[in-house]
């Protein structure tokens, strides 16, 4: 008995010791998953679904094969390993054939020699790509009112966030003041139950909420204390992102006493489905995420927001176009989903992009027309500009200043880094009382240890009049924004106007010979920061923004498809904010944010897209993202030629044309997107042919990941037919051909062209008639004139005679023979 007790706790200690060093990988299988499968196993019909068409989630038909597809991952790994040696934690079934299983790396190398076994890859992280937009994007007076009004904008579309969950209890996602929502048979998704409070999260504004992450456990990330074993967003940014698309209309954003406007979504009555995948401290795992689309599509999402991408092009496969997440979201396109994602925050330098396949709308973020900017006046009469989202100081009053350094309880405290003003304690509370408390802006203000929102309860803990933050060392890529406070505060961020700030207090301060300060002579005032500055010279792109060229393959080579596809407001973003949510010191414990990031951008497009598709429920995807795309404007409000924010020489920022690379197509409009025209539409088919076309991609690799051959050729890649043009290694003349369908009433376009002297540029035919809903071929023919070694940007503008407009970005870089 003794032997057999030993011999089970020493296979115990084996299986441990195997999945102690075990990693998470994605493994993907032959066979058809349910969205391709054509019916020709024994015993089970056809699940395949047409291009841009929903998978029928009811049918016997698609439970059986499930069931059939996850049997088979089962019995593969059983046969291949013992029992507790390995734990699966999904099988994909619906975009993708495969699983996810915890292996050691020679568990891996086995499944990947196995027979049947396409590919194996180690699961890689990924990161979140982190009020007044509504009004921005004339969406109460152009949009709206189409659809029925607020009330009604994005009736019962379904938008899914991939995310960090949500706070169901925020006012943006109340139901009690609405119109009551009916059910969406369509939708066939679940509620988990609060472990907690019991309770369901869904309230028939949110009609789905899931969590994913066996990946993130299995990887010994998950802390379930800060994490949450459920939907809740543990972190902020899902709620926030859920807000901007689909968050209810005229909710006020009330901080400290001042209400900053009234918040609203893009589609303030589109339906909400949480998948949430992204978590606190470490962002999330590939393998959860794409758990969390399959899910999503499965249950009928119609749009999918995904403000999360890799933390650099994925090193495991040969292209950037095929992987697990890229073919996932391929087959979710397939199934008439539109995918909208963040198109990353590496800028502003070039190839930051992390979203890359023709499939999904890159979205680039955007500086809208809301500034806020404050000021501070010295007793010297000099005045110096600063952020400080905050009442003023008493009018016609200046007070003394202190500088927390001087009004130290201890000499030993200086270890806490007292100037930072995060410890109340170490202060001397009746040196600082009725006085403005100076604080100093450090690198742990850039970490995020340290926090404005901190500094600001320092001072009103003291009773201090108010507080300014001086900045006198600026690491490269430090962004500053203004960050709402209930007492006067200003952050100075202009290093020589901190340095003027300094000699002003030096002068200005007494000290005996040990260095102690003798009396406070140096009074300042801090102006009125709450309302903002409405500017002509936007949009902007942000200096954040990832940049074009888009790349094909790890080795960073240019691909002939433009990324990003468009631009959309996502600089300082005011939009709800989970209580319990630490993604953002400045606003823990708040109900709302405002915060910056293409992460904020692509909400904005998945709202917009989703007032497109309630107006037009048949259009694909492609077409809803041309719509999207040839609509949208490179001009800023002032009619002026959009701009781009960049890096000076000395690192201080500054201003230069922009240029697709930077905003895709330009910047979505959504009124004229709801009336485009003309689209350039895509399937499935089309998206093969780009892949099977693409220099460099093995055809083997592509039948791997799409479960098709490669029967289907387009010349080359960049005849996909989207709305946009770029080759990337143009020699002598070629010549690409498009094809628009009308979806208005009769109308005859003019075709005119434009294009940098480098490369010559001419469209074929000149002009044409389009009856209703009938589709036309033309031809844009490019030749390189010189030789440049620089992209030169163009255009082809279609202008039809009943007024509508559509423009199509061209990109080209051109070769000697």
């Amino acid at each position: 008995m003794r032997a057999v007790e030993f011999g089970f706790v020493f296979l115990i200690l084996l299986a441990l010791l195997v999945l102690s060093k075990a990693e998470v990988y994605i493994a993907t299988i032959e066979g058809e998953p349910i969205i391709s499968y054509k019916g020709d196993i024994d015993g089970f019909e056809a699940t395949a679904v047409e291009s841009d068409e929903k998978i029928d989630t009811t049918s016997d038909l698609v439970t059986s094969y499930a069931r059939h597809l996850e049997n088979k991952h089962d019995m593969l790994l059983g046969m291949l390993f013992d029992r507790g040696t390995y734990e699966k934690l999904y099988s994909y079934r619906h975009l993708i054939n495969g699983f996810a299983v915890h292996i050691s790396p020679e568990q891996a190398e086995i499944l990947r020699r196995t027979p049947g076994v396409k590919s194996v890859e180690r699961d890689w992280k990924v990161r979140r790509l982190t009020t007044h937009t509504p009004q921005f994007l004339g969406l109460p007076t152009g949009v709206w009112p189409t659809g029925g009004g607020f009330d009604r904008a994005g009736e019962d579309i379904v938008i899914g966030f991939v995310d960090s969950g949500i706070y169901p209890h925020h006012p943006s996602f109340a139901t009690h003041n609405t119109e009551p929502y009916g059910p969406v048979p369509k939708y066939r998704g679940k509620c988990e139950i609060d472990p907690d409070t019991k309770r369901d999260f869904c309230n028939g504004k949110i009609i789905g909420a899931q969590h994913f992450a066996k990946a993130a456990i299995a990887a010994k990330a998950f802390n379930p204390k800060v994490d949450f074993a459920s939907p809740l967003d543990g972190d902020g940014h899902g709620s926030h992102t859920a807000a901007i698309a689909a968050g209810n209309n005229g909710i006020p954003v009330r901080m400290h006493g001042h209400e900053f406007g009234k918040a609203s979504g893009m589609a303030p009555r589109a339906r909400i489905a949480v998948y949430k995948a992204l978590y606190r401290l470490f962002g999330g795992f590939i393998a959860d995420v794409v758990a969390a689309i399959d899910q999503a599509v499965y249950d009928g999402v119609d749009i999918l927001s995904l403000s999360v991408g890799p933390n650099s092009p994925p090193a495991t496969t040969k292209t950037t176009f095929l992987n697990p997440f890229d073919a996932t979201l391929l087959s979710a396109v397939k199934a008439g989903v539109f995918v909208a994602q963040a198109a990353g925050n590496g800028g502003p330098f070039q190839k930051t992009l992390v979203s890359y396949s023709p499939w999904i709308a890159s979205v680039a973020a955007a500086v809208d027309d809301r500034r806020y900017k404050n000021h501070l006046t010295l007793g010297n009469g000099k005045i110096l500009a600063g952020l400080g989202l905050s009442p003023s100081t008493r009018a016609n009053r200046s007070y003394t200043m202190v500088f927390a350094n001087d009004v130290l309880l201890d000499s030993s405290v200086m270890k806490y880094s007292p100037s930072d003003c995060q410890r109340p304690e170490v202060l001397n509370k009746n040196l600082v009382e009725g006085n403005i408390l100076l604080c100093g802006y450090s690198f742990n203000f850039v970490v995020g240890t340290a926090s404005i929102k901190k500094v600001s309860e320092t001072a009103k803990s003291l009773g201090a009049i108010g507080f300014v933050l001086a900045v006198e060392n600026v690491s490269p890529g430090t962004k500053f924004d203004p960050v709402p406070v209930g007492v006067p505060g200003i952050l100075i961020t202009d290093v020589s106007k901190s340095m003027d700030l300094i000699d002003y207090y030096n002068v200005s301060t007494q000290r005996d010979w040990t260095g102690r300060v003798k009396s406070f002579k140096a009074i300042g005032s801090i102006g009125d920061g709450l309302m903002p500055i409405l500017h002509k010279s936007a949009p902007q792109v942000a200096l954040f923004s990832a940049r074009g060229p888009n790349i094909k393959d790890f080795s960073f080579q240019d691909a002939d498809l433009l990324k990003p596809d468009i631009l959309a407001p996502g600089s300082l973003i005011w939009a709800a904010w989970s209580p319990n949510g630490t993604d953002e010191p400045n606003y823990v414990g708040e109900g709302f944010a405002m915060i910056s990031g293409t992460s904020m951008a692509a909400p904005h497009i998945a709202g917009i897209a989703a007032l497109v598709k309630q107006k037009h429920p048949h259009w694909s995807p492609a077409a809803i993202k041309s719509a999207l795309m040839t609509t949208s404007t490179t001009e800023d409000r002032a009619g002026r030629p959009i701009q781009a924010q960049q890096y000076s020489e000395t690192e201080a920022m500054k201003l230069v044309p922009a240029t697709p690379f930077d905003y895709g197509s330009g910047h979505v409009n959504p009124r004229a997107a709801l009336d485009p025209g003309l689209i350039f539409d895509a399937g499935y088919e089309d998206y093969l042919g780009f892949l099977c076309t693409t220099p460099g991609i093995d055809v083997h690799e592509i039948r791997n990941y799409t479960n098709s051959p490669c029967n289907t050729s387009l010349g080359h890649p960049w005849n996909l037919n989207s709305p946009s043009i770029t080759v990337s290694h143009l020699v002598g003349t070629q010549t690409i051909t498009r094809t628009v369908t009308n979806v208005a009433e009769e109308e005859t376009y003019v075709i005119t062209t434009r294009m940098a002297p480098a490369i010559a540029i001419e469209a074929n035919p000149p002009a044409m008639t389009l009856k209703p809903g009938s589709s036309r071929k033309f031809s844009v023919t490019l030749t390189a004139r010189s030789v440049t070694g620089t992209y030169s940007f163009g255009q082809v503008l279609m202008k039809g005679n009943r007024g509508h407009k559509v423009r199509i970005p061209v990109v080209a870089m051109g070769y000697q023979r």
